[in-house]
């Protein structure tokens, strides 16, 4: 707001608004799920904000469309903030080398095998991250994803799996419904973007701050905002800008940031 990243957001509108609503069962799992994501463009940047199924009032989209950036920014609702700042910054600092994010390709290929190509990216930072601690406590999972939880154990990193749906993972482990009892127990946090949408980020952030322990972010929520966060707590992030890996079936590309080239 005080300009330091450079156009006023007082003079920049967004001119789209959209949601998209994603159900999922992969081939061979035994559960499924739901994805609602707020998605505003600003020029050539989409900015997005996962939120809970029908959780987002019907009129949050004539709310956005034609408002400034400034005015979304103290929006009253928290997943429009984070979608108007994702959009905001997407815009003026756009996910490439000069700005610091490495292209990673994903294949073309059915839903599952592109979740498993990104799952792969996004444990290479964990991997990166725990290999430089002398400690061998578990990676605290935040926001489980099956095929990321899979990618750890193939690796052999133990995991502590934390969403606030709570429940079992796909190899029947309990899933903590809060992060307080996992930040003690673990070396190193591997948390979803969503954590800025729904409010549980800064104490993470905080955490890693204060301890040292290595923050990854893996981003679709928030890709933008996120690697503003290196050096101030977050260690990587893995940026994955609208349109996701399980829109289209074609070659895509993630982003990371900080970790090990």
């Amino acid at each position: 707001m005080a300009g330091a990243y450079g156009p006023d957001p007082a003079r920049r509108r967004i001119s789209l608004a959209f949601t998209t609503v994603q159900a999922v069962r992969h081939e061979g799992r035994s559960s499924g799920y739901r994805n609602e994501v707020l998605s505003l463009r600003l020029d050539a940047a989409v900015g997005s904000c996962a939120v809970e199924p029908g959780a987002l009032p019907a009129d949050a989209l004539d709310d956005c469309v034609g408002a400034t950036v400034a005015d979304l920014l103290g929006h009253p609702l928290l997943p429009v903030r984070i979608a108007a700042l994702d959009a905001y910054l997407g815009h003026v600092r756009p996910h490439t080398p000069d700005h610091g994010a490495r292209p990673y390709p994903l294949p073309a290929g059915g839903s599952l095998c592109r979740s498993r190509a990104r799952a792969r990216a996004v444990v290479d930072l964990v991997s990166a991250e725990v290999s430089r601690s002398a400690e061998r406590r578990p990676v605290l999972v935040v926001g489980v994803v099956n095929s990321l939880l899979e990618q750890l154990r193939s690796r052999g990193l133990d995991y502590l799996a934390c969403d606030l749906k709570g429940g079992t993972t796909e190899w029947g482990e309990p899933v903590l419904t809060g992060t307080a009892a996992g930040l003690e127990r673990c070396g190193a946090i591997l948390a979803s973007g969503m954590t800025l949408g729904n409010g549980t980020f800064q104490g993470l952030l905080d955490h890693a701050a204060a301890t040292g322990r290595p923050l990854v972010m893996f981003a679709q929520t928030g890709s933008a905002v996120l690697p503003r966060f290196l050096g101030a707590g977050v260690s990587a992030v893995s940026a994955e800008p609208y349109p996701f890996f399980w829109l289209d079936g074609g070659p895509g590309v993630i982003h990371r940031y900080g970790g090990r080239p």
